[in-house]
C-alpha cells in the first residue's frame, strides 16, 4: 500500500517526557502517515511504552507537540483526551485488560457504551471478525490467551478508530496465536487502517511498512524494516 502521498495522521515535534531526573524521551520527531504501519522496536528501558503513551493520549509529553490529524494533543485537559482516545485510537495492550465478569460479547460492548450506544449485534459481528462469535457467552477466564488477545481486537474495533495502537500484542501468545493476530492487523491494514506497533520482536516487525528503533529515549535508527516485508501471516 502506498501511502507516500496521503496525509500525516499523526506528527510528533520535539517531544520530551521527564520522570524527574529519568528522560523517558528526547526530542522525539517522528510522522505518520494515514494508511501506514509503523513498527517501533527498541530494548527494554528505551521508551516505548513512553511513546505509546504519549501517542495513545494516555500520558502528556514534558516539551513538545502532538499533532493527532493535525489538533495538538499535548495540552489538552483530560475529559478532551479520554474522548480523542474513545473517538479516534484503538488500543490493544500485552496485558489483556479484560473485565473478568463480563463476557467476551460484554466486554466488546464496553467500548461501545463509553462511545454512544450499545449495540449487541454489531458488537457480535466484531467477534465473529476475530473468529470468536462461538466463544462470545464465555468469560475471560474461559478463553485461552490468544482468544483473549482478540477479544481485545475485537474491542479496540468497535468504535472505527483512525489510528490503532498495539503495545507488545503477541507478547504472551504462542506462535500459532501470533499468526492469528498478525494475520487480523494485516486485514485492518488492507482496509486503510493506520497502525503502530510495539514489539521486541524482529518477526512482527517485519510486517510492518516500516521500523523506528529507539534507544535511551532517542530514535536512534529509522527507515524500513531490515527483514522483507512477506505479506500476510497466516495462522
Amino acid at each position: 500500500m502506498d501511502t507516500t502521498t496521503r496525509p500525516y495522521i499523526l506528527e510528533l515535534k520535539d517531544v520530551s517526557v521527564d520522570y524527574g531526573q529519568v528522560k523517558a524521551l528526547q526530542n522525539i520527531n517522528l510522522t505518520v502517515r494515514k494508511g501506514e504501519w509503523l513498527a517501533v522496536m527498541g530494548p527494554s528501558g528505551s521508551g516505548k511504552t513512553t511513546m505509546m503513551n504519549v501517542i495513545g493520549c494516555m500520558d502528556r509529553p514534558t516539551n513538545g507537540e502532538v499533532l493527532l490529524e493535525g489538533q495538538d494533543v499535548a495540552r489538552l485537559p483530560l475529559n478532551a483526551l479520554t474522548e480523542i482516545r474513545r473517538d479516534r485510537i484503538g488500543l490493544i495492550f500485552q496485558q489483556f485488560h479484560l473485565i473478568s465478569y463480563l463476557t467476551a460479547l460484554e466486554n466488546v460492548m464496553v467500548a461501545q457504551y463509553y462511545h454512544s450506544m450499545i449495540d449487541e449485534a454489531e458488537a457480535m459481528g466484531a467477534l465473529e471478525r476475530v473468529g470468536l462469535k462461538e466463544r462470545a457467552a464465555h468469560l475471560p477466564r474461559q478463553l485461552s490467551g490468544g482468544e483473549q488477545q482478540r477479544v481485545c481486537v475485537a474491542r479496540a474495533l468497535i468504535n472505527y478508530p483512525r489510528l490503532i495502537l498495539a503495545d507488545e500484542p503477541t507478547g504472551n501468545l504462542d506462535e500459532a496465536n501470533e499468526a492469528i493476530v498478525l494475520s487480523l492487523l494485516h486485514s485492518l491494514h488492507q482496509e486503510g487502517s493506520t497502525i503502530v506497533v510495539v514489539t521486541h520482536s524482529p518477526g512482527v516487525a517485519a510486517q510492518a511498512e516500516r521500523t523506528i528503533v529507539l534507544e535511551h529515549g532517542r530514535i536512534a535508527n529509522m527507515g524500513f524494516c531490515p527483514i522483507p516485508h512477506s505479506g500476510a501471516v497466516g495462522p
